[in-house]
């Protein structure tokens, strides 16, 4: 038979000193304060970890600064939330750079494409091709005119972005009659006169703005600022007083003849006529945007038909035009501003 244990005293009171020499058994009370009851307190998300991940998706700049400045503030406090502050770091790195990079890629898309604009038309504003046109023996010249409906019944003249280089009022719109079907002109250079035989029958819209500008005096003391003396073309270009290529009235009209002569979409409009020597027609810088500059064709050119023809240089005048163009393209080129200024005094309608 198992012995009982032997006999312990019931122990003092907790707390309580003890009685005997015996070593004491129980703790003592813990130092005050006493620890609180309950759980420790659950970690909170820091706000800007939650606030960068969010803005990944709608501001990534803003991400990737409430992400640097949620992880500053987590490693102070020891809140929770770096998982989200990392990610939204990493998406709103990722955002920005491929707009950058797409930003970067249409900027130079554009400038290729505006490089190639400027080349093909006359920088800043009206113009010719400056792309160059193989001399073909077998090249047609201008179609036979044949009325399109209604001419001169839709003369328009809407203004332009760019305002008039020189003080001047647009011509009456509306119905313009083509008659009388020439009407004749002066032009007065520096190096003699020019006569001019505007083709009121077949561009009636554009011999009522030359008219027009002419009698404001728009023309008066206005350079000459482009000659091409190139083997498929031989043009002098006027009309802008600010010399610079980019000067128009303030307005734009349509194109008239040859352009007229074809559908609006034919191939055959980019494909190059012979505007033979003697021609005035209008420079442009597209369809539709003719303006106040022009050119004299002292030489059978190769053109596509984009260019209104509106009159003919008489044979006095012709001679003129060649002694004007004798001294070249400035710097020796074969497209550019003449080597000797040409400046037009007056243009005088009759």
């Amino acid at each position: 038979m198992t012995a009982p244990p032997p006999y312990e005293p019931t122990p003092p009171e907790y707390g309580a000193p003890p009685t005997t020499d015996a070593p004491y058994p129980y703790p003592p009370y813990p130092p005050y304060p006493y620890p609180p009851y309950g759980y420790a307190p659950t970690p909170q998300t820091n706000a800007l970890a939650i606030a960068s991940l969010v803005c990944a998706f709608l501001f990534a700049p803003l991400a990737i600064l409430f992400g640097h400045l949620s992880l500053a503030q987590i490693r102070r406090s020891g809140e929770e939330g770096r998982g989200l502050a990392v990610a939204g770091l990493a998406i709103g790195y990722l955002v920005t750079v491929s707009t950058i990079l797409f930003l970067v890629a249409g900027l130079v898309v554009f400038s290729w494409a505006a490089r190639i604009a400027r080349e093909s038309t006359d920088p800043g504003g009206a113009g010719l091709p400056r792309h160059r046109v193989v001399p073909s023996t077998a090249e047609p010249t201008l179609p036979a005119f044949s009325p399109p409906a209604g001419p001169g019944l839709a003369c328009t003249y809407p203004a332009t972005p760019t305002a008039a280089a020189k003080p001047v009022e647009p011509p009456r719109s509306g119905k313009i009659s083509t008659a009388p079907a020439v009407v004749d002109a002066d032009m007065t250079t520096n190096a003699g006169t020019i006569g001019l035989r505007l083709d009121n029958a077949k561009a009636p819209c554009t011999v009522n703005s030359f008219v027009s500008l002419a009698r404001q005096g728009y023309f008066d003391n206005t350079p000459c600022h482009r000659l091409t003396t190139g083997a498929s073309r031989g043009m002098l270009q006027c009309g802008d007083p600010t010399g610079s290529g980019a000067g128009g009235p303030g307005y734009r009209f349509d194109n008239e003849y040859p352009t007229n002569q074809f559908r609006r979409l034919d191939p055959a409009l980019q494909q190059p006529l012979t505007y033979p020597r003697g021609t005035l027609a209008m420079a442009n810088a597209g369809p539709d945007s003719n303006g106040s500059q022009f050119f004299l064709v002292y030489r059978d050119s190769q053109l596509p038909p984009t260019y209104t023809a509106f009159g003919r240089i008489d044979d006095a005048g012709l001679a003129t035009v060649d002694k004007l163009v004798s001294a070249g393209v400035g710097g020796g080129g074969d497209d550019g501003e003449p080597a000797t200024p040409i400046v037009i005094k007056s243009v005088v309608v009759k």
